[in-house]
């Protein structure tokens, strides 16, 4: 790592979700953000559900986020890397925002090491999950063709339906996901699960719309890195910290 250089974490912008906050603001005060970090910026992670639904047909994308491209291509083309990972409201991307705006796409877990320390990051969604109808949804949603055959629909029955669904899901009915304790978490026994397999200095999630940081007996830390519907939250590996950072709202 550079000296004085950052790698920043952020995850569930949920951009274009009408629920919340407004979009055009929410989008507005990211891109704020996205600007204010890249003078110090080494890496960039945005650990997935950036859209609250993303659906890349052959020759046309969704409409809106141009603010949020616009920055994100700037930033690429400086030479900072920004990482996407696909999360379950915007699993299918192909490669618009890999050739276009020269984001680096993962579709699961990382494992990085920053200045000597271990990372592992992910989006979160079904990890440590035991429940098996939302597995079998996952599997779903993920089926080479089945998503061919949605991309038969016009753009805008598709994108229409994609909406439709992401407004009935608990955070488009305004439902306050609250943690579920150190037994009942996922991630945390995902984390566990990990640790037996390999040494971890620090987990990172996205997902569970939670701004907190939980430090497991074993000795690593978890970060659930919130959202920016309501908290506006971050964290920020400086080399030696890393810290979990929420915006104060206007």
């Amino acid at each position: 790592m550079r000296e004085k250089k950052k790698i920043y974490f952020a995850s569930d912008f949920h951009l274009g979700l009408s629920a919340g906050s407004v979009p055009a603001e929410r989008e507005k005060r990211i891109v704020s953000w996205l600007n204010e970090i890249k003078s110090d910026a080494e890496e960039i992670y945005l650990l997935g559900d950036i859209f609250d639904f993303w659906w890349e047909y052959r020759l046309v994308v969704p409409r809106g986020f141009t603010r949020f491209l616009g920055a994100i291509s700037s930033i690429t083309d400086s030479g900072i890397p920004v990482h996407f990972f696909t999360g379950n409201h915007d699993m299918w991307v192909t490669d618009y925002l890999s050739g276009e705006c020269g984001m680096i796409i993962h579709k699961g877990p990382l494992t990085a090491c920053f200045n000597g320390k271990k990372f592992h990051i992910a989006h979160g969604e079904g990890l440590g999950s035991g429940n098996t109808g939302y597995r079998i949804l996952l599997s779903i949603f993920r089926n080479r063709f089945l998503r061919r055959l949605y991309s038969a629909l016009h753009p805008s029955i598709g994108v229409g339906i994609g909406h439709w669904w992401s407004l009935s899901s608990r955070l488009g009915k305004g439902i306050k996901l609250d943690f579920l304790g150190d037994e009942k978490e996922d991630l945390i026994r995902y984390s566990r699960f990990i640790l037996e397999k390999e040494g971890t200095d620090y987990f990172i999630y996205g997902h569970r719309h939670l701004a907190m940081s939980y430090k497991l007996p074993e000795g690593p830390d978890i970060i659930f890195l919130g959202d920016w519907v309501q908290n506006s939250s971050y964290a920020e590996w400086d080399g030696n910290n890393l810290d979990l950072r929420i915006i104060d709202q206007p």
